[in-house]
């Protein structure tokens, strides 16, 4: 008879990973790893990654768990597990410091309007008017000065050339906003309570309208070059050159208005304070008579 020491248990065996599990579930249907980037629109290198638990290779822990829930569902996995597993890899091993580094955005307020060149160019004109009759004023006097038989000639007076006074465009704080994907972008929308509205990579040409009633709804987006942002209609210049994700931009009515018109953006609207419940009635047997 076998002798089993009861003072040493067995092992438990360690829970095995988010890439193991999802790459095992490729291998089990026989796809590569382009089957499932064809599948999900995500780089090989991030789905590579997240095979190997290399979740430091990648831009973000939201990058982490929105590849890992895309890859989960393309193979049949549980997404939610996966989710789970792959936040307690990125907390085991600690975030990421995030290299997102702002991007200027190009500010229609820095370009000069179209009056107020007019204007310059205008005043330009006028200068060289001046110093033209007044370099030809003096060649005449100083011929006339040789010739006292010639009368003398007043030079006329140059007319003020005319003062424009430009209006600054109102910023439009109304409309319906709308993304447009010039190619495919991974986008993330969300309003000021951190609630997803929109989360994907999207496609050549696909369209999302910004619901009117989310308040103060911001965007992260991988590739801010092939991303559009229009206001009714109109588009807004670009946000980056896509050298690299820019995150927590506003893109309400207000905040896209603004980047049209070149004024600064307002502020974010505060939250209303609850007001204070009304003071409840004294019991009138405890009133002293």
């Amino acid at each position: 008879m076998d002798e089993v020491n009861p003072g040493h248990d067995a092992a438990p065996a360690a829970p095995a990973r988010a890439g193991d599990v999802l790459r095992a579930a490729r291998e089990a249907q026989g796809l590569s790893l382009a089957d499932v980037g064809a599948r999900t629109r995500i780089p090989n290198r991030h789905l590579a990654a997240i095979e190997a638990s290399d979740y430091q290779s990648l831009p973000s822990a939201t990058y982490a768990m929105g590849f890992a829930k895309a890859y989960a569902r393309a193979v049949g996995a549980d997404e939610v597990a996966i989710a789970h597993s792959v936040r307690a890899e990125v907390d085991r091993i600690g975030r990421r410091q995030s290299d997102y580094v702002p991007h200027d955005i190009a500010d229609p307020a820095r370009v000069p309007p179209r009056g107020l060149a007019i204007l310059g160019v205008g005043v330009a004109l006028a200068i060289l008017v001046l110093v033209a009759l007044w370099f030809g004023t003096e060649l005449f006097h100083n011929r006339t000065a040789t010739t006292p038989e010639a009368p003398e000639i007043a030079a006329p007076t140059p007319a003020a050339a005319p003062r424009t006074v430009t209006q600054p465009v109102p910023a439009v704080t109304t409309g319906q906003v709308t993304l447009v994907a010039n190619d495919e972008v991974w986008l993330r929308v969300y309003d000021a309570n951190n609630e997803t509205l929109f989360l994907r990579t999207m496609k050549a040409g696909e369209r999302f309208d910004v619901p009117t009633t989310a308040r103060e709804p911001k965007i992260n987006v991988g590739r801010p070059d092939k991303l559009t942002i229009m206001l009714n209609g109109k588009a807004t210049p670009p946000l980056g050159d896509g050298s690299r994700p820019i995150k927590d931009v506003r893109v309400d009515a207000a905040a896209v208005g603004a980047r049209l018109a070149g004024t600064p953006i307002p502020a974010a609207a505060p939250v209303p304070a609850a007001e204070p419940a009304p003071p409840r009635p004294l019991n009138a047997a405890a009133i002293p008579e």
